[in-house]
């Protein structure tokens, strides 16, 4: 930077020869140099006043369009989630093996009300009141004219209703779309799915969870927070539509003309564990699934499922089981003759059978027959260590796995000492209390070859075999036992022409709660078999809860006049749907005689 000097000669030189005073130059450069200096520094501080300004109008520019934006949106209702998180408003449908709908999402609309908007909102809250009648008229005046700026009207309206709040005509009373979970078929199924309702809400979207069932269990797969690409994709349950409304049907007609209290079926794939029909009796409409009660027996809900939380004690039902055992163990063959002289005393008890059967029975006269004695003589050879081992392979000692919620209630209620005479009794049905499924279970791999199988609600690609519990020659002799049961013994009205079915009869005296003995007049029936036969393809399971028959001269509980003709009911009507042919046994050959002319 070149300065220039105060007192510069070439001027000063010509000052002083004209006698004028030099310092006067020096002051007017001393004038000038300021000058130049202030100016600079109003041009600089000019600058910055303008950046400055510029700077304000940026930010009140940013904080008056945010605070448009928020104007002219809608408030949403305070919820416990971080600001960051997304609410997930879809979710899965599920199908039957067939690919027809059990559950599927409905776009609907949920009302809310921005009071400072309300033109009239003592009349708002009347007409809101009329259409709404669970509605309370003063106390969403109340809410309208107090200071709330948001107010929850309805979560979840109809249609119909909807129009109905638009012709009010109120400017604050606004809607909100949303998808609510829709079971067009009903009660059907009613228990295998649950039901599904609202998590986190905003105003204009609400997160599906599930409540019970099916629908919680499998939460995660159906609302794609396992795996986002299965979110589009139904989820294809194992059951059958048109089965589970036939055996719903048939159950519910036997229920009542029977007098029972609940009932519950199931029909399963003896070989896959595949679940083609379950239904539990009182049910109840998944759309608007009740309250769970608070007092008062769990059974006496129709939201209990029966045929995986109802344990109960299942009766002859289980004397297949040490039979089974001992021909396994090559302790007895279905001839070896058993001692039923009766009474057979065990400690201080006594076994007695349902009416005399001589002396002996046959291992296999024992089940068609049904006898206690028979069944505790065969276990006393067993003995309980080997009962307990082998009922544990079958599963009867935990809750059943299976995709509901609902299973892991369904735990065995097992002797507090498993002794000989614990062993004898649960031989033949008492000591020893579990569900309808367990029964399912432990039937399969009596007749599908001797292999465990495990249950699903799911369809599979291809059949999961469990292991070998019992050989394939035990598991051809049990099957004989159990036709035999239907043809000669206690289940025959269970025989359903063609189908070869095959089963055996369970009634158990009902125990009083908390442990006060035995009811005398009340049961649980129950049949566990499988059909066909001569190539099991399906086992079924039917329990009846309190059943009376009065058709006769004399009320009739056991299960071979309550629960084995319901069975074979829906036997019946469901084979055919099942795709299973009928085989007509032929008829006897006739002699034909030649006549000549």
């Amino acid at each position: 930077m070149i300065r220039t000097p105060l007192r510069p000669l070439a001027r000063i030189l010509p000052a002083r020869a004209r006698g004028e005073n030099p310092d006067v130059i020096e002051r007017e450069n001393i004038r000038l140099r300021h000058e130049t200096m202030r100016e600079r520094a109003r041009e600089r501080a000019q600058g910055r006043l303008v950046l400055l300004a510029l700077g304000f109008c940026a930010g009140f520019a940013a904080v008056g369009a945010r605070m448009a934006v928020l104007a002219a949106s809608e408030p949403t209702e305070p919820r416990s989630a971080p600001a960051t998180a997304q609410i997930q408003a879809q979710r899965a449908d599920i199908v039957d093996r067939n690919g027809r709908v059990l559950a599927t999402n409905l776009a609907t609309h949920a009302l809310y009300a921005h009071p400072q908007d309300m033109v009239d909102p003592v009349r708002a809250a009347r007409e809101l009141a009329r259409i709404f009648p669970d509605l309370d008229a003063e106390k969403l005046q109340a809410q309208f004219t107090g200071e709330s700026k948001f107010v929850w009207v309805r979560r979840k309206i109809s249609p119909e209703q909807r129009q109905e709040v638009h012709e009010i005509g109120e400017p604050g009373l606004l809607f909100g779309t949303r998808e609510m979970r829709l079971y067009p078929n009903g009660r059907l199924a009613a228990h295998v799915l649950g039901g599904a309702g609202f998590g986190q809400e905003g105003v204009h979207s609400a997160e599906v969870i599930g409540t019970a069932g099916l629908e919680k269990a499998l939460d995660g797969r159906l609302r794609g927070l396992e795996d986002p690409a299965e979110l589009g994709r139904p989820l294809t349950l194992s059951l059958d539509l048109t089965v589970q409304a036939v055996v719903m049907e048939v159950l519910g007609a036997g229920m009542k003309l029977l007098n029972a209290k609940g009932a519950a079926a199931i029909i399963m794939d003896a070989r896959t564990g595949e679940i083609v029909s379950m239904v539990s009796l009182p049910d109840f409409d998944p759309n608007d699934r009740p309250r769970p009660p608070t007092s008062g027996e769990p059974s006496d809900s129709p939201l209990f499922n029966r045929a995986v939380q109802g344990v109960y004690e299942l009766g002859s039902v289980m004397k297949i089981f040490p039979v089974a055992q001992a021909l396994e163990l090559g302790l007895v063959n279905p001839d070896t003759k058993v001692n039923t002289k009766g009474p057979m005393t065990l400690g201080r008890f006594k076994v007695r059978d349902f009416r005399n059967y001589g002396p002996e029975l046959s291992v296999t006269q024992v089940i068609v027959k049904s006898s206690n004695i028979g069944t505790a003589r065969i276990m006393s050879e067993i003995g309980p260590v080997r009962q307990q081992a082998f009922l544990s392979t079958l599963g009867f000692l935990e809750p059943i796995p299976l995709e509901m919620v609902e299973a892991s209630g369904g735990k065995p209620l097992l002797p507090r000492k498993w002794g000989d005479i614990a062993s004898a009794t649960i031989s033949y049905g008492h000591g020893l209390s579990a569900t309808p499924l367990h029964a399912a279970v432990g039937y399969a791999a009596m007749v599908n070859g001797g292999y465990l199988v495990r249950p699903t609600l799911l369809k599979g690609d291809a059949p999961a075999q469990g292991p070998r519990v019992i050989s394939q020659k035990t598991s051809d002799q049990i099957r004989v036992m159990l036709r035999q049961v239907v043809t000669e013994g206690t289940a025959r009205m269970a025989d359903v022409p063609g189908y070869m079915v095959g089963g055996k009869t369970g009634t158990a005296d009902k125990l009083k709660p908390n442990g006060g003995g035995y009811y005398k007049d009340k049961v649980m029936a129950n049949f566990a078999g499988a059909f066909p036969m001569n190539d099991p393809a399906y086992v079924i399971v039917v329990s009846l809860d309190e059943p009376v028959e009065t058709s006769g001269s004399e009320p009739r509980r056991t299960a071979g006049w309550t629960a084995v003709p319901v069975t074979s009911e829906i036997i019946r009507r469901v084979a055919p749907l099942l795709g299973l042919r009928p085989v007509i046994e032929p008829a006897p050959s006739v002699a034909l005689t030649r006549a000549r002319n």
